[in-house]
């Protein structure tokens, strides 16, 4: 196929569904790392997935992804035909997760709209030797005939039948939900150009006309191929492409053959009136019936030679393998499709999710302007219906905020998972013996939330793996029999979610933080033991600071939690960290549940608006002036119920005018944030609103304690207090 017919959206499926099968290799990789060998369906699906990826980047033309993929492909055919024992599960592994990350690689370059141009003959060669080894180590076991892979995806068509050649008729259907029919069809028939002699099918324009993709669905899709092999490898060779709801295949003649050729080649093909005919039943094996038909999900062995013809010898040779003596080969049931779930699913651009979620928010605007319009104050008026209609249009807005919020909304599990690569080749470089464990993968963030939180899990996930957990020599030294664990957990928490990493490594030492903080100048004025457990470990998470003596590929330059700090800010979220020494740690991330709409407490100073997000007020309080304390460099605190906080004023902060300067004409407004908490004074409180978060321009420098802004519903508009930057000021 020429570059000319390779559409955005062929290219968009083809990245979708390489990058799930690579995901799914992964996993598989990654859970069988402790079994110590792949199981039998293990087996077949790693060769599953290699062999889809290597037809479709084949149909593509990335003939390098094609080629690595046909060679770990040849692999696995290998392992599963002939049962070698005593392979190295640890080398596979590692091979199988370069040849994904190679893959991966690839892929990122082609989203960028650059060329893929990785080499991977360095790649091929070491497959090869492995794959010449494992041989070696088995010399009783048959070596497997791969199929050769074309340069281009071509077809040779044979002029003449051999003795061994065999005729097939094939029909196959796809599910009524399968996107780009005619493309899984092109799929199929390049699966088996390796092994034709001969091959036509209908309709023939799949390729260069899109609409044949209805014509597939409707009326299904014929082939006929003439091949020296048996029906049980056109049907694992078909098999591979995805969407397929049934494969019927039946051996013809010649003459049926020629038939199909002459109808295939006619003009009538192409709009699919040939489809339209009626077809006659292939025949399917089962007992009751011919056995040397195959259909898809069915045994094609024949074992009851009472019911053998002579047209069955295809279906015998099937089960040579059986016959002399290598290993019988369980069969799995394939999955039945459930009836009515067809249509259950789509794909959207998340572009038009941003786009909607925008509009969800003006509209949440304009409701609150419309509802708090000034004209609607006119003594006089009647609003019984207006209130009614507004109480109803309030309902309809909150329910459609809510259902798009509901489609933004993503499980954590694919995060999660990339977490145990993380994992497995940290703790193999570093020669530590490390599990981990995931709890609450379903928990659902904010797809716009996990975007910014993968980074800084990543970065949390080595630490535990390097800091936290001991090596092996030493977890034996301290008598720690138990295998190094990292535990990732999420959990709902009112309207955050919590994200944790534990370990039960070596914990964090207090004073070791604390001499290291002394010596960095950080301790001011205070002693040590002025500094709580939580402030201690704090400390980390500035820039330049590690306790680390070595600096390795993965810490020790003092960099990093920083950064995790400000991205976890960045959403709205704060670090908590906890640790017991000779335990372990455990860092956990709070994260609110979305950033779009969030309820907030508006309150003025002077003229100006200011929001704070609901949920992280305590309580508003009027304080008396003996309340007051203020100290000689000009700082201000507030006791209540014996606690003491410190006071900020915006008008002064902000160099506000007229504002209200006596602590008891104004309002006292209480903030936390990672339990530590704040007094706000301001002049008055003016109501509670869902506010819609709005970035401050671009051409606003970044101004400390104001993350964004909003309109009001009169049109004026109010900034967003952010708690955590003013209380670490």
């Amino acid at each position: 196929m020429g570059d000319d017919m390779i559409t955005e959206g062929m290219l968009d499926m083809f990245i979708f569904e390489t990058e799930q099968g690579l995901e799914n290799l992964q996993n598989i990789c990654l859970d069988s790392k402790d079994v110590g060998e792949f199981d039998e369906d293990n087996v077949n699906e790693i060769f599953r997935i290699m062999h889809t990826i290597k037809g479709a980047s084949a149909v593509m033309m990335y003939q390098n992804i094609a080629t690595l993929s046909h060679k770990l492909e040849d692999i696995f055919y290998y392992i599963r035909e002939s049962h070698p024992d005593n392979v190295p599960h640890g080398e596979l592994v590692d091979y199988v997760l370069e040849v994904s990350d190679f893959i991966t690689d690839e892929l990122e370059k082609i989203k960028d709209g650059t060329e893929s141009d990785g080499d991977s003959s360095k790649m091929i060669e070491e497959l090869d030797k492995f794959l010449k080894k494992i041989q070696n180590a088995a010399p009783e076991a048959p070596a497997p005939e791969p199929t050769p892979l074309q340069e281009k995806p071509r077809f040779y068509i044979a002029p003449v039948a051999s003795e061994d050649s065999k005729f097939y008729s094939i029909y196959i259907t796809y599910y009524k939900d399968t996107e780009m029919a005619n493309i899984r069809a092109y799929m199929a028939v390049n699966s088996l150009k390796g092994i034709a002699e001969d091959i036509l099918f209908t309709p023939s324009d799949i390729i260069s006309n899109p609409e044949s993709s209805d014509v597939v669905l409707e009326f299904g899709f014929k082939i006929a191929l003439q091949t020296t092999e048996g029906p049980k490898r056109i049907m694992e060779l078909i098999n591979s492409s995805a969407g397929i709801e049934n494969v019927e295949i039946k051996e013809c003649t010649s003459d049926d053959f020629l038939d199909f050729c002459v109808e295939a080649e006619s003009p009538a093909s192409s709009a699919g009136e040939v489809l339209m005919a009626p077809i006659e039943q292939p025949t399917i094996l089962v007992d009751s019936q011919k056995p040397h038909s195959i259909k898809l999900g069915e045994n094609e062995s024949g074992t009851d030679s009472d019911n053998k013809s002579g047209d069955d010898k295809k279906t015998a040779e099937s089960d040579k393998g059986t016959a002399n003596g290598s290993k019988p080969k369980k069969k799995t049931k394939r999955p039945v499709a459930k009836k009515g779930e067809a249509q259950s699913f789509i794909s959207v651009n998340i572009k038009k999710m941003d786009l909607l979620m925008d509009l969800i928010g003006e509209l949440v605007i304009a409701e609150a302007v419309v509802l708090q319009n000034p004209d609607l104050k006119v003594p006089g008026l009647d609003l019984t219906n207006f209130q009614k209609s507004s109480a109803q249009l309030s309902k309809i807005t909150s329910e459609l905020q809510d259902a798009i919020m509901a489609m933004r909304m993503m499980p954590l599990k694919n995060t999660f998972q990339k977490m145990n690569r993380i994992v497995y080749d940290t703790s193999k470089k570093l020669g530590k013996d490390i599990e981990l464990e995931v709890i609450g993968e379903d928990t659902e963030v904010d797809k716009n939330i996990i975007e910014h939180i993968s980074d800084p899990l990543m970065h949390l996930i080595r630490n535990s793996v390097d800091h936290g957990i001991e090596s092996n020599e030493r977890r034996a030294e301290l008598g720690k029999t138990e295998k190094g664990k990292i535990v990732l957990e999420a959990k709902n928490e009112g309207g955050q979610v919590w994200i944790s990493v534990s370990d039960n490594g070596k914990g964090l030492s207090r004073s070791e933080l604390l001499a290291k903080a002394k010596a960095n100048g950080l301790l001011g004025n205070k002693s040590e033991k002025d500094f709580t457990d939580k402030e201690v470990f704090n400390f980390i998470t500035l820039a330049g600071f590690s306790t680390k003596k070595e600096v390795t590929e993965y810490s020790g330059r003092g960099v990093g939690m920083d950064v995790v700090v400000k991205n976890i800010q960045g959403v709205g979220g704060v670090l908590d960290i906890d640790s017991v020494e000779g335990k372990g740690s455990t860092m956990t991330m709070k994260i609110p549940l979305t950033l779009a709409i969030i309820d907030g407490i508006i309150f003025s100073v002077s003229d100006t608006n200011f929001v704070t997000p609901t949920n992280v007020v305590t309580e508003f309080i009027r304080i008396t002036k003996d309340k007051l304390i203020v100290e000689p460099d000009g700082e201000e605190y507030v006791m209540i119920r014996e606690e003491c906080y410190p006071l900020i004023r915006l008008n002064k902060f902000y160099h506000i005018d007229n504002a209200v300067e006596n602590i008891e004409e104004g309002i006292v407004i209480i903030v936390n944030h990672e339990d530590r908490k704040l007094a706000i004074f301001a002049d008055k409180l003016a109501g509670e609103q869902e506010i819609v978060v709005k970035p401050m321009p671009s051409y606003i420098k970044k101004v400390k304690g104001i993350s964004g802004c909003t309109q009001l519903g009169d049109g004026s508009i109010s900034l967003i207090l952010d708690a955590g930057d003013l209380i670490m000021l």
